[in-house]
């Protein structure tokens, strides 16, 4: 299954009059990151960044003068995004702003079906929140020092980490069967998923130092032919 987490930056809040001046995705395949991802800035045409929206994304009218309108960069987009399902945090504000952008070039909107929302997903996996991005982070011990300002990109990139965790985490190697197993009586072939993976950061230890001190000496005390020796 492709999916690509994606986000977006805009000028303001009016997705019928603000327009999108940001994309960043991240190509997802079966739950695992691909190293593929897309960015790029749009250029708003007359639209002015309203000051709000720059206090929290920091992208001046200036910087936007000179990169492609929309209608430049649509078909990279969609080539980029094509057969895969599309996944935001508050996916309704990020697919106003995106068929908005499609319906001005006559072009159909992605279809509510291929769209998946990750907060309301978070709300549901946990209804005491609070469920933003930052507090999401939080919760999965994911780093977002270096986010001082939103960037579709980065964004992006933090929220495929939140969505594989709230779906159960990733493993270092994944199969859904051995090789040898992978054929069906009769010789005929299945097709065999193994994806691999190695986490970009290791995971914080669980216990403490104490509690770790203390199993030391409850193992020294256990003599040298104990089994947890071995593993000490």
């Amino acid at each position: 299954m492709r999916e690509i987490v994606f986000d977006t930056e805009t000028t303001g809040l009016e997705f019928k009059n603000d327009r999108v001046i940001e994309i960043g995705g991240i190509e997802l395949l079966n739950h695992f990151p691909t190293g593929r991802s897309f960015h790029v800035y749009i250029n708003p045409g007359d639209r002015r960044v309203h000051p709000d929206a720059l206090a929290v994304h920091g992208i001046t009218d200036e910087f936007l003068k000179d990169k492609p309108t929309f209608d430049q960069i649509v078909d990279e987009m969609l080539e980029f995004f094509d057969g895969a399902r599309w996944v935001a945090h508050n996916a309704t504000f990020d697919m106003s702003f995106i068929n908005a952008e499609f319906e001005r070039l006559r072009r159909p909107p992605v279809p509510s079906e291929l769209v998946v929302d990750t907060l309301a997903l978070a709300r549901r996996k946990h209804p005491m929140g609070p469920n933003s991005l930052d507090a999401l982070c939080r919760r999965y011990g994911i780093d977002n020092s270096h986010r001082t300002k939103h960037g579709a990109l980065l964004d992006s990139e933090l929220l495929a980490e939140v969505y594989i965790e709230m779906l159960g985490g990733r493993q270092a190697a994944f199969g859904l069967m051995p090789v040898e197993e992978g054929r069906a009586r009769g010789g005929e072939e299945i097709e065999v998923i193994d994806v691999s993976y190695e986490r970009p950061r290791a995971l914080p230890p669980r216990i403490s130092a104490s509690e770790r001190e203390g199993h030391v000496a409850l193992v020294a005390r256990l003599g040298e032919k104990a089994i947890w020796a071995k593993y000490n």
